[in-house]
């Protein structure tokens, strides 16, 4: 499975999110591999109705109905149609460890799925005590890298994180400068159940193109 986080990038907002989601529904429909996009809340609701692909949002707060100015409401994004939202992503992290258990349970509370990022396996270890529908390890260094990868530097820490993920029966997802097969063989042969990707895809000329290589990697 491949989430592609959407992020703030132009080529990942309002029409152009919508062009980019109808390029990955053909991918995942001709290839067979499960493809998420991660949106931009504010366009949610357009792309569900575009799209027969699961939505998520890339991110919730920890609020319930209130004053909560500017803050992302579980309810609203499950309203619009999202499935599942991210947590803790590296460029959007909680403040505190309380926080991010508050924004799950109020995931789980409404019916989103979650997957949850850590940035080390000391956080993957409380990240998994709240179960969450998968788990994400992703050194904060790597994220967005050009010249390398998680998979390429950090191989033997996958395979850790591997063996947590699977202690509590959590699928781990593998992300932090993905952008080839070989990163995705590499992810897949340590045992990662899918992988994260974002800036590879995303401002890419040739989305297609980019993502039917990665998937060459789970062949």
């Amino acid at each position: 499975m491949i989430f592609v986080n959407f992020k703030t990038y132009e080529r990942g907002s309002g029409k152009s999110a919508l062009e980019l989601v109808s390029v990955l529904e053909d991918v995942a429909h001709e290839s067979g591999v499960r493809i998420i996009p991660a949106v931009q809340a504010s366009d949610i609701k357009e792309i569900v109705l575009a799209t027969k692909l699961e939505v998520w949002t890339q991110h919730i707060d920890a609020v319930e109905f209130g004053a909560h100015t500017g803050s992302i409401l579980a309810e609203a994004v499950f309203e619009d149609g999202a499935t599942g939202t991210f947590l803790n992503h590296s460029e959007h992290r909680f403040d505190n460890f309380d926080d991010l258990k508050k924004a799950h349970e109020r995931s789980k509370e409404v019916g989103l799925k979650t997957l949850i990022f850590a940035a080390n396996l000391d956080e993957l270890k409380h990240i998994l005590e709240l179960a969450p529908n998968y788990a994400s390890y992703e050194p904060p260094e790597l994220v967005g890298s050009k010249t390398t990868s998680v998979a390429k530097e950090k191989p033997e820490v996958i395979s850790q994180a591997v063996t947590l993920a699977r202690a509590k029966g959590i699928p781990l997802i593998v992300g932090a400068g993905i952008k080839s097969m070989e990163d995705v063989q590499k992810s897949v042969e340590l045992g990662a159940a899918g992988i994260a990707v974002a800036s590879s895809i995303v401002v890419s000329e040739n989305p297609r193109q980019e993502i039917m290589e990665l998937i060459e990697g789970f062949r």
